[in-house]
């Protein structure tokens, strides 16, 4: 199952310039899913990260696949829920493998390990061109917006 831009943004709250999905390109309900993000020069961030040398900051890397979590959680609800949102509460064994630079279609593979009392924890992955430039493991969870 593919996701445009468009489905993306009904599920997630996260607007440009922080939304970092680009299109959801396979899935398997509440189990995995694949992402892209395509990367820019005209990201906001390369203006200061770094001039000269462009290099997409390792938080944001993280960010974009925190952000596939919670595709994968809706998806698995049914869709967002407006009272709903997803977050991320914990990010262990981060590691980063390779830069992200402009022109670069980074590649996110995300799988739940377990869910546990509304925490989900996930196996994250960032590829570029097939080589590993990120992962981490990360849980996530669902809470009241209203809290």
């Amino acid at each position: 199952m593919e996701l445009d831009v468009k489905q993306v943004m009904d599920l997630l709250p996260h607007r440009y310039p922080f939304l970092l999905i680009d299109r959801v390109v396979d899935h398997e309900s509440g189990k995995s899913l694949s992402a892209i993000k395509n990367v820019t020069i005209n990201e906001p961030f390369f203006q200061g990260h770094f001039p000269g040398q462009p290099i997409m900051p390792g938080v944001l890397v993280l960010e974009a696949m925190a952000q596939a979590t919670g595709l994968l959680a809706f998806l698995k609800m049914g869709g967002s829920e407006d009272d709903r949102l997803y977050m991320l509460v914990g990010i262990d064994k981060a590691r980063f493998r390779g830069q992200v630079v402009p022109g670069d279609q980074l590649q996110i593979k995300i799988s739940l390990r377990r869910e546990m009392r509304g925490i989900g924890m996930f196996d994250c992955e960032a590829r570029v061109d097939g080589e590993v430039v990120a992962e981490a493991e990360m849980m996530c969870s669902s809470q009241d917006r209203n809290r």
